[in-house]
């Protein structure tokens, strides 16, 4: 095996883009919707070509894919060819039943042969197996498997099921899933029938999974490249295969192999760029929706579906694992001689919503069949992957952010003695700023030049060309300087592709250039056979020459965090520039330096205090010592925990004075270490408590040791951030010393005794005492010998999702393992219903000769959250407030009735389009007050009661009502008003109830504008169109609204009380936003508040009917 990774920069590629505060480089659904265009049209002209894609040039319909509008037919084409396709592969075969009488609704042709039915009289008509009753089809055993199964609410966490065919008794795995019809049933063939041999090749494969998972936790931060290596070689020896690879999705879409571990004898595809069109979007949405997806064989013909007539479009295959590839697919794979593959998706938070960053492939070069409980533990691994992966992923963009704030650091203070040619003429300078192959600045007519860039004569031409193009703009970024318009852009060649402007005085600038892409990318392979002839077939080194190709003529794309480091270093050069200017000399820069400096301590020291504030009422024990280990820092729950107050405390020495002689040891090396600058985490310290009624006692702390440094950034003591576990450190003490009362005390259900349960090897429970029957509902004869991940907590305890199961797992074979585990926060729904918050503690069990045996898991109880308790409550605060409302409701309708009076004699006055669509926008504001105190509507909201009414409207009129509502507002804030709302939008007519989405949206932007900051924000509102799916003969308009600002954005306890995240509203706004996305719900339509690095944003996605049915 071969083992190769990516060294070299990793381009991305975007368009052109205006660099102010309020813009960014690329709309990601813009840009997801033009490439499923791209996809459907590409998938177009290969059915075109034969369902063999024997004359099919891929080279020649990538480049002109993007451009050409694929039809309404071939969309829907697309989409359905890729996820209901009507066939599966030939290794397994599948059933799909009603859920409530398992009646057989579809099969595939070969389930017949493979379940032994051939000589059944009950298939010999033409209908084959529909209508019949699956279970039928099973021995008895199978049958009740099946059924729990069907009875379960979380049906993934119980597959695979061992079922036997009643005719030949041949061993299946059975994988279920629920669909829009009924429940799909994939059947795997097995090899053995043996369950106790299956369960312990499960359990092996877990174990395996464990043990890469514990080296990936291993690695050292900082190392992107080494953590895909780790990952292919673990996948590697996992599964077998020939080739392991990781693939990485860029934000243009386009791919690229960061790692790679092979044999010797193929070809080296690391470092390959592919197009955005090699994975289609709709298989990249599959991936997201079905994790991980096995071809056992490309070129086995797929096997048909037969299907009830009675279902209007064919079986939906999206989380099937026998789901067959596309011919497209199998030919590339072909091509490329994979006859197998194995695929598992990389996923990774962003913001609010989990995101695809990449694949794990795996190719092989004969048929492979990989079992299920494998590909699960594979499945496994990748989301534990996935997390480390995460944490990477922002330790790379701190230490980015961390690097550009250095220099930026750096250019201020050379521009404070050396305005404006130090950031030019000293070390560091303006190309260290960004990634980039020149700069330079023009100033007063004059060119300064760094690396690859214009001459002076040709930055002339680029500066006279962006004063007629920009306007009111203070600059421009893009990837391609043809595309910009430019047109001198080909002289310039592939030195300059690539360019950030940014505007320091009206006719003064800031340059950064790039050269071309191509420069950036490196593939071993792309030299190999030389004399290969472009066919036009589909294969790796066909899309790395079609990506070339796309990308020639262009640079890699400007980032945000690069944009915004550029817009920061802009705006201090026009403030030293224009002093300059203004003074005619330097006296003013230090001057206003000055009283930066001085603005910059007054707001350093009111965070001083507040951050005092804080530390000195947290609800964690916090304390501090100074460089001689003396206490210098004691906090109020010390105070309480402990027993010594402030004055006391302080002076004192930790480990002499406070410290338990049983952890002085530890402590003498946490604070050796911290004053190092190494910091330790969930250290374990014994305490001594003081005070006349505390003889010999102690407090348990697990403490986190964070380095104090000064100003100067010189170390000058430790600070000490703990956790009280003395309840829980009692509780195991008193249980390790008294083993010999083990059973005793396991089942004891005294109050003071923890939730306990354990496992063997195998993670199957072996323990469940009283306290967790309590807890949970579950009696112990209903869960002794059942598996804890999975099937316990999973099936019975339900999860919120598998990330907390991934976790669980994790903890639970770690401990297994014999390796030490941290406390996991861990949540389930127990048998009532009521969702159970609890902190996990698992450790390991030994024998008598001290063989790890399983794990012995402790539970503390944080939160039961128990809906039913505050409804009575609730009712009776509802009823005052109905009462107080009621008073109010009528007061303003009075004169209300007076406003519409006079607007109505308007109406008859107006004499320009302008006062009529002024008009028009106040008599939507007033439909939409009429619509909140109207009696039989008032109050219905919180409670859900309210009706959706449709009447047609424009959606005009409804964005011009929702803006006017903040147009005062904005004023008093002085914040500019961003308006982006295509014309096609603002005359569209659509069906809807008006006056709620009207309400709904003004919420989200008053929201919007009350916490943007002033007076030097902004706001936008942008609406973008999207598909219209045409369903039932009714025609319907993606819209995607987005209200954005910047800075920290809304409080995240109004974030929480507008999802509901607890169990009562704490704020009126909280009131209004949760209701508000309530009504967007039931008008299908959905609301996320995504935090980005330089600004915050509502995204409201919407479908409304645009045309009625004929």
């Amino acid at each position: 095996m071969e083992l190769q990774r990516g060294k070299g920069k990793t381009p991305e590629l975007g368009n052109i883009a205006i660099s102010t505060s309020a813009s960014s480089n690329v709309n990601a659904d813009e840009q997801t919707m033009a490439q499923y265009n791209a996809d459907a049209r590409l998938m177009a002209e290969y059915e075109e070509s034969g369902m063999s894609g024997e004359f099919f040039n891929y080279a020649a319909s990538i480049p002109s894919a993007p451009k050409t509008l694929s039809t309404q037919a071939q969309m829907t084409a697309y989409l359905t060819k890729i996820q209901r396709s009507g066939f599966v592969q030939s290794f397994g075969c599948m059933l799909a039943i009603e859920e409530s009488s398992f009646k057989i609704i579809g099969f595939s042709e070969n389930c017949l042969g493979m379940l032994g039915l051939g000589n059944l009289a009950e298939v010999r008509e033409s209908t084959g197996l529909i209508g019949i009753d699956g279970r039928t089809l099973f021995t008895p055993s199978s049958r009740g498997s099946l059924a729990q199964a069907v009875g379960s609410r979380e049906i993934s966490f119980m597959n695979p099921i061992l079922v036997h065919s009643r005719t030949n008794n041949w061993a299946f795995y059975a994988i279920l899933h629920r669909i829009d019809v009924g429940i799909v049933i994939d059947l795997e063939p097995l090899h053995s029938s043996d369950p106790a041999s299956i369960h312990a090749a499960t359990i092996q494969s877990q174990k395996l999974a464990v043990r890469a998972i514990s080296r990936l936790q291993s690695l050292p931060g900082g190392d992107l490249g080494a953590l895909c290596d780790t990952l292919v070689e673990d996948v590697q020896n996992l599964t077998g295969y020939d080739r392991v690879m990781v693939y990485k999705f860029h934000d243009d879409n386009h791919g690229e192999v960061m790692s790679e571990i092979r044999k010797s004898n193929l070809e080296p595809y690391l470092g390959v760029h592919y197009p955005a069109t090699d994975i289609p979007q709709a298989a990249r949405f599959l991936f997201k929706q079905n994790r991980i997806r096995m071809i056992y064989d490309c070129r086995a013909e797929p096997v048909k579906i037969i299907q009830s007539k009675e279902l209007k479009q064919p079986i939906c295959l999206v989380n099937s694992t026998l789901r067959a590839p596309h011919g497209c697919h199998c030919q590339y794979m072909g091509n490329m001689g994979s006859i197998s593959s194995l695929v598992m998706a990389l996923m990774v938070n962003n913001g609010e919503e989990m995101k695809l960053w990449g694949l794990a492939v795996c190719h092989h070069t004969k048929p492979r069949y990989t079992p299920f409980p494998l590909r699960y533990a594979c499945e496994f691994l990748m989301q534990a992957f996935s997390l480390q992966l995460q944490m990477e992923l922002q330790t790379v963009s701190q230490l980015e952010e961390k690097k550009i704030f250095r220099v930026q650091t750096l250019l201020s203070d050379m521009l404070l003695r050396d305005a404006p040619l130090g950031i030019v003429t000293q070390s560091p300078n303006i190309m260290n700023l960004v990634r980039c192959d020149g700069a330079a600045l023009y100033y007063g007519g004059k060119c300064w030049l760094l690396g690859v860039t214009p001459t002076g004569s040709e930055l002339q031409l680029i500066v006279e060309w962006l004063l007629k193009v920009l306007g009111d703009s203070m600059g421009l970024s893009t990837d391609s300087l043809a595309d910009a318009g430019y047109p001198g852009a080909a002289l310039l060649g592939d030195a300059v592709c690539g360019m950030a402007a940014a505007r320091i005085t009206s006719s003064n600038f800031l340059f950064w250039f790039r050269s071309h892409t191509a420069n950036e990318l490196k593939w071993g392979g792309a030299k190999h056979h030389p004399e290969d002839k472009d066919d036009g077939k589909m294969n790796p080194r066909l899309s790395f020459n079609t990506f070339l190709e796309i990308v020639s003529g262009r640079s890699m794309l400007w980032e945000a965090t690069e944009i915004n480091a550029i817009h920061s270093l802009q705006l201090i050069m026009r403030d030293s520039v224009q002093e300059i200017e203004e003074s005619g000399s330097k006296h003013g820069v230090y001057s206003q330096s000055s009283e930066c400096n001085d603005a910059e301590l007054d707001e350093l020291t009111s965070m001083a205090v507040e951050m005092v504030r804080l530390i000195e009422t947290a609800t964690a024990p916090i304390f501090g010592v100074d460089s001689a280990g003396l206490i210098n820092g004691w906090n109020t729950k010390m105070c309480e925990l402990i027993g010594l107050e402030v004055a006391e405390a302080l002076g004192k020495s930790l480990i002499s004075n406070v410290v338990h002689e049983d952890s002085r040891e530890v402590v003498e090396l946490l604070l050796h270490r911290a004053l190092q600058g190494k910091e330790d985490k969930n250290v374990e310290v014994k305490l001594v408590k003081f005070g006349v009624n505390a003889p010999n006692s102690v407090v348990y702390i697990l403490a986190n040791a964070c380095t104090s440094r000064d100003y100067r950034n010189d170390v000058v003591g430790v600070c000490f951030v703990g956790q009280d576990i003395t309840a829980e450190k009692t509780a195991m003490d008193r249980f390790i010393r008294m083993q010999g009362d083990y059973k005793a005390i396991i089942q004891s259900a005294n109050p003071l005794m923890p939730p306990i349960f354990a496992s063997d090897e195998n993670a199957c429970c072996s323990e469940w005492n009283a306290v967790m029957e309590n807890l949970t509902g579950w009696m112990k004869h209903e869960i002794i010998g059942k598996m804890l991940p999975g099937e316990i907590f999973g099936s019975f305890c339900r999860l919120k999702g598998p990330d907390i199961l991934t976790k669980f797992m994790i903890l639970l074979y770690r401990a297994i393992s014999g390796h030490d585990t941290e406390k996991l926060a861990f949540g389930f729904f127990n048998r009532k219903g009521e969702f159970v918050e609890v902190n996990l503690t698992a450790s390991k069990r030994t024998d008598e000769r001290g063989n790890v045996i399983g794990s012995l898991c402790f539970l503390q109880t944080v939160l039961l959250i128990n809906d039913k308790e505050s409804v009575v409550d609730q009712k009776k605060e509802r009823e005052l407030l109905s009462k107080e409302l009621a008073y109010i409701i009528q007061e303003m309708k009075n004169p209300l009735s007076g406003i519409r009076f006079t607007h109505k004699l308007l109406q008859g006055s107006v004499i320009s389009d302008d006062q009529k669509r002024f008009l028009e926008t106040s008599d939507a504001c007033e439909r939409q007050i009429l619509s909140l105190i109207d009696d039989g509507h008032f109050g219905s909201l919180e409670g859900d009661k309210t009706e959706i009414e449709v009447e047609e409207f424009v959606l005009g009129n409804v964005v011009n009502a929702v803006v006017s509502q903040v147009m005062n507002l904005l004023r008093e804030k002085s914040l500019q008003f961003i308006y982006e709302i295509p014309e096609q939008i603002k005359t569209l007519c659509v069906y809807g109830d008006q006056m709620k989405l009207q309400l709904a949206l003004s919420d989200f932007l008053v929201s919007i504008v009350d916490y943007a900051p002033s007076p030097d924000g902004w706001v936008e509102i942008k609406v973008s169109p999207g598909l219209k799916p045409i369903q039932d003969g009714n025609e319907y308009v993606h819209l995607e609204f987005r209200m954005a600002h910047p800075g920290k954005g809304l409080p995240s306890p109004l974030i929480e009380d507008m999802f509901r995240v607890k169990s009562h509203w704490t704020s009126h706004e909280g009131t209004a936003l949760n209701i508000s996305q309530k009504l967007l719900s039931m008008m299908n339509g959905n609301v996320r508040y995504i935090r980005e690095q330089n600004k915050c944003y509502f995204q409201i996605n919407l479908e409304l009917k645009s045309r009625k049915s004929r």
